[in-house]
């Protein structure tokens, strides 16, 4: 086969789907990926990888520019005579299934994480664009060559009632899987105090780093020793971005520590002593896992695609969305409770294991491959 990955950013191709290409070059396939231009382009490249760039934008709402990347991705398609498009998020997913169908109806892969800010957002413009979303969304998923990977029930859930595909051409495959034998358990706890947890993410406002932050304020008040990091980057192309303003003023306060872009993820994991995500949606959330993989006891809003991570008093704590006291709450048991922390940290390395290694993600991702084309 010949395989095109096309997603958004080539951020999200090197931090999520670079074992799955290289899994299906080792298969003996050939692997092309896609996005707009990008710093994390070359260094795919340099991973043996090719990518190429898009002409795409990723906030474009200009009709003509839309139309001409979608034209250029057909003609794409067929000159590198592409056998399957795997497209992942709602807009490489949309573009890429229709620009599949139209190049002679290749088999399609639309890899949806999460809902994305047009469902999930409150605004104006995300509920007057969720409508016409929905209906490209039914072309784009059409026909008997198309399936649809999702990574949590909520979803699926979603798709099927809104009569978006034919369920019988759904795939549930939780997560983009994590690299176990990287992300392992520390050789020795961090020394308290302070209790340290970390937010690792796009620092989003849906991801709950506003009631983090309050916490935070609410842990110093009641005079509970815990340090908050922040380990990420505000996303400038992504309308729900933190304004950096903000975030180096709550610096300013001493309420969070804020680490930036971090390369060594396995290390920051066994540095803390808990990773806390109050998104309020998610697809999975790969940093969770990773998480958990490295032992940690785990701290998530009680909402889709998080609660398939956590089980409340098992390997971690489910809070409300939303819900700062219920975060401060949650954080300050944690603190307070050393073995606690160790015996949800081990189960949530064991539920890694059990669940979400990368290499159970691929097998099943390169099943639906072979699916299609046979």
């Amino acid at each position: 086969m010949k395989v095109l990955l096309f997603a958004n950013t080539e951020w999200y191709l090197y931090n999520f789907r670079y074992a799955q290409a290289w899994a299906l070059q080792a298969a003996g396939h050939e692997v092309l990926l896609l996005s707009p231009p990008g710093p994390y382009g070359e260094a795919l490249q340099t991973l043996g990888l090719e990518w190429r760039a898009a002409p795409m934008e990723r906030l474009s709402l200009n009709p003509w520019r839309e139309l001409r990347l979608l034209i250029w991705l057909i003609r794409f398609i067929r000159s590198e005579q592409i056998d399957v498009v795997h497209g992942f998020t709602i807009k490489s997913a949309v573009y890429g299934s229709l620009a599949a169908r139209l190049a002679r109806d290749r088999a399609r892969v639309s890899a949806v994480v999460g809902m994305g800010y047009v469902f999930t957002s409150g605004s104006a413009k995300a509920r007057l664009l969720r409508p016409l979303v929905r209906g490209v969304l039914r072309a784009a998923l059409g026909g008997q060559k198309s399936r649809l990977i999702l990574q949590n029930g909520d979803d699926a859930a979603v798709f099927e009632q809104a009569r978006l595909i034919d369920r019988a051409h759904i795939r549930l495959i939780r997560g983009s899987g994590v690299d176990l034998d990287r992300f392992t358990p520390p050789s020795d706890e961090p020394a308290t105090p302070p209790f340290r947890v970390v937010l690792p993410a796009r620092l989003l406002w849906d991801k709950g780093v506003g009631e983090l932050v309050e916490a935070s304020r609410l842990l110093q008040a009641r005079g509970t020793a815990v340090e908050v990091l922040l380990a990420g980057e505000p996303d400038p192309g992504n309308p729900a971005a933190v304004a950096r303003d903000a975030i180096r003023q709550w610096q300013d306060e001493g309420l969070i520590l804020w680490l930036g872009k971090v390369d060594d993820m396995p290390a920051l994991f066994r540095s803390v002593h808990a990773v806390v995500l109050p998104s309020y949606r998610e697809g999975l959330p790969k940093s969770l896992i990773e998480a958990a993989g490295c032992a940690r006891p785990l701290i998530t809003a009680d909402v889709p695609g998080c609660r398939e991570v956590v089980t409340d008093g098992v390997d971690g704590l489910l809070v409300p969305p939303r819900d700062a006291s219920a975060l401060a709450d949650a954080i300050a048991r944690l603190a307070a409770d050393p073995a606690l922390c160790q015996r949800f940290g081990e189960a949530a390395r064991r539920k890694a294991q059990a669940e979400f290694d990368e290499r159970i993600v691929i097998e099943r991702t390169m099943a639906v491959y072979e699916e299609l084309i046979s």
